[in-house]
């Protein structure tokens, strides 16, 4: 288990299931609350916490459109066991789409949604680190600048 998981405390109850058997659908949902929470954490870093600019700060990462992007820039980075992740994600059937969108989007939204529930429950607080740094650019080069390295990053 990862030590920062354990200390934090975020997990209050386990699933049922292993996570490898659980159904796509069911990791997206949780998935989909993780990483909204996690963008809100990012956003909340930066200077301006004005809420109408926060919102519209959110929607570059948490609309479908957006979540497809944001999973383009992680599969070259993915492993195979996460790409796996993301496969089972994308194909599985989840009987609702929104009307506003796309549904290669949606579909590639509820993957990305499946893989970020996949390291929660997995309890892989550093991996979702690298990847969400992915997905708010920032490279090592960045955190440098802003007087965090990578290794009190995944702290």
């Amino acid at each position: 288990m990862d030590v920062n998981a354990e200390g934090l405390n975020l997990w209050f109850h386990d699933p049922m299931k292993p996570i490898n058997l659980m159904n796509p659908i069911v990791l997206a949902y949780i998935g989909d609350a993780v990483y909204e929470v996690l963008v809100r954490q990012y956003l909340i870093s930066l200077p301006n916490h004005k809420p109408h600019h926060l919102h519209k700060q959110a929607t570059q990462f948490v609309s479908a459109k957006a979540q497809f992007l944001i999973l383009e820039k992680w599969r070259p980075h993915l492993s195979e066991e996460e790409a796996d992740i993301v496969r089972r994600g994308r194909n599985a059937k989840s009987g609702t789409m929104p009307k506003n969108a796309d549904p290669a989007h949606y579909k590639q939204a509820t993957a990305l949604e499946c893989l970020v529930g996949y390291l929660y429950y997995g309890k892989q607080v550093g991996r979702l680190r690298e990847l969400m740094a992915i997905a708010f650019g920032e490279t090592d080069e960045t955190l440098a600048e802003a007087g965090t390295t990578k290794e009190n990053y995944d702290a």
